[in-house]
């Protein structure tokens, strides 16, 4: 579908700052993303023809795309730093899926105007002493599926912080808040995993202790794009503390209701949200856990997971798609 509002629109606007920061971060706008939204403008008046947009993820269209294709792939390879060029990549992904859902998605569920779930969703204060950092990869960026959003739509930007892969401001961002080594929320297979209780249930709490302040990161992509931005946070990892390994948790398996329209690799494997709810559910077993409300909090987050599921099922069956989840076959036990 082509976003409803007109292409010369699209190419006269630059990304003001609260724009940027009304998609769920509290960024100033990365200098690399404005510099791409500079330059198709510049294409569009080189080859006087208006960039368009459609289809999923805010994809380019028509003789403009060909054109800025060959554009893109020039500058992509001219770049002979593989960080430059991650860089690249990320924040041409990201600027061409913002002006893509100019008029189109709602800027805080991202899903189509007319599908807004925003109004069913239930806000709700997460423990000041836990905050998530949603790592996401720039095609889960404004995807309309994703469930990482959900968790800034129920406890707020500051509590939830959106990191995206690649874009240099937002991992300095993310990196500079973290003062010891924090935890990952990934089956990392290579490195010993610890549960929650492993984690967390050994420390011995007075009745007059507070729970302690914690950091999660929550890798938001698709199993095939979580290795490398896994990696990445490995590499920055070691080269902060020193460690081998970044500390990870698992968590006990359960399918997601998403399970239905987003398929995992495994049923053992759950979308980003979902998980977030189970860590909240192990830490509220926990003593020094226990008396923050965490039980609450983890409820939210469920009845969004809920609310977007709904949204995403009535939109499939008012155009005519399947709600069937399709069956991927797979190795993974």
């Amino acid at each position: 579908m082509v976003s409803s509002i007109d292409s010369l629109d699209k190419a006269l606007l630059p990304i003001p700052v609260v724009e940027w920061q009304g998609w769920g971060t509290t960024s100033p706008l990365p200098t690399m993303v404005a510099q791409i939204v500079e330059d198709l403008k510049v294409l569009e008046e080189d080859l006087d023809a208006h960039m368009s947009f459609g289809g999923n993820g805010g994809k380019l269209q028509g003789n403009f795309r060909v054109q800025e294709d060959k554009k893109h792939r020039a500058t992509y390879q001219a770049l002979g730093d593989s960080e430059k060029k991650l860089q690249f990549y990320s924040a041409r992904q990201i600027a061409c899926r913002i002006l893509g859902s100019r008029g189109y998605l709602c800027q805080k569920c991202w899903l189509p105007m007319e599908d807004c779930m925003c109004s069913k969703v239930t806000s709700c204060s997460l423990y000041p002493g836990i905050r998530f950092w949603l790592y996401m990869h720039p095609k889960d960026f404004l995807r309309q599926n994703n469930t990482g959003k959900i968790l800034w739509q129920v406890f707020g930007v500051n509590a939830a912080t959106l990191c995206l892969f690649g874009i240099p401001e937002h991992e300095e961002i993310m990196w500079n808040s973290f003062k010891m080594a924090e935890w990952c929320l990934y089956p990392n297979k290579s490195a010993a995993l610890k549960s929650v209780e492993n984690a967390f249930g050994q420390e011995p709490v007075a009745s007059d202790e507070v729970a302690p302040s914690e950091h999660f990161i929550l890798i938001d992509g698709t199993w095939s794009n979580s290795a490398a931005m896994f990696r990445r946070l490995q590499d920055k990892a070691k080269s902060v503390w020193g460690d081998e390994d970044l500390a990870c948790i698992s968590l006990n398996p359960g399918a997601s209701a998403m399970h239905k329209l987003r398929p995992q690799p495994s049923w053992d494997r759950t979308c980003t949200a979902a998980a977030a709810a189970g860590l909240l559910s192990e830490l509220q077993l926990l003593p020094q856990f226990s008396t923050v409300g965490l039980d609450e909090q983890e409820e939210a987050v469920e009845h969004a997971l809920t609310v977007l599921l709904d949204a995403l099922t009535n939109r499939r069956l008012r155009v005519g798609r399947s709600i069937t989840r399709k069956m991927r076959h797979t190795n993974i036990q």
